[in-house]
């Protein structure tokens, strides 16, 4: 019996080991905690957005465990969490759930496996270089960029919106900079670095 045990225990860690997905994700600090989920469902009970979601969290951390990288990778799933950490506060294991979907996302982008359900990565590409060029958001020129090439009929949609919003001072027409430029820059390219190693 006992060597049964350690049989079927050894073929779980051979199929994680064939992917490698699993280790990578229990050996980040965002993930530590993951082989402790029990399933209740309290994470997608708790999510604001889940009824937008392919699958809910509690679903994709049993794919994690079961090595479904592509699957996990290909669900739209971590884009649409709201990073509002409301599953992280409730979980009963611990878990850091919003920390697991963002390095979902940036498991996404390095591996350049992105679900044609959404184009939310481009979204974020755009919002980052932005950022690092200019050290504040800049709203009108993001959704401009965003928008213009992929979904001109929403844009177009939107400029009313636009248009009182910079009326009632709440959107401005030039990006801000910040000083010290040249720090902020060599701060980002830093962390960008460290996100490659």
């Amino acid at each position: 019996m006992k060597e049964m045990r350690n049989r079927s225990s050894l073929n779980i860690v051979r199929l994680h080991e064939d992917t490698g997905f699993i280790r990578d994700i229990v050996s980040s600090s965002e993930g530590a905690r993951i082989l402790s989920c029990i399933q209740c469902g309290t994470c997608s009970a708790s999510c604001p957005v889940f009824e937008v979601m392919d699958y809910p969290p509690r679903q994709i951390f049993a794919m994690i465990r079961e090595g479904m990288k592509h699957r996990v990778l290909l669900s739209i799933t971590p884009w649409i969490c709201a990073s509002c950490y409301k599953c992280t506060v409730n979980c009963p294991a611990k878990i850091n759930i919003t920390e697991v979907m963002y390095r979902l996302k940036r498991m996404c982008i390095k591996e350049q496996i992105v679900s044609k359900k959404t184009d939310a990565s481009r979204f974020y590409s755009i919002f980052l270089n932005q950022v690092r060029k200019s050290g504040r958001t800049y709203e009108l020129g993001l959704m401009f960029k965003y928008m213009m090439f992929h979904h001109p009929l929403k844009l177009l949609q939107q400029v009313p919106h636009g248009i009182s919003m910079m009326i009632s001072g709440s959107l401005s027409l030039f990006p801000e900079h910040i000083k010290n430029a040249k720090v902020f820059h060599r701060i980002t390219d830093h962390a960008l670095m460290l996100e490659k190693v």
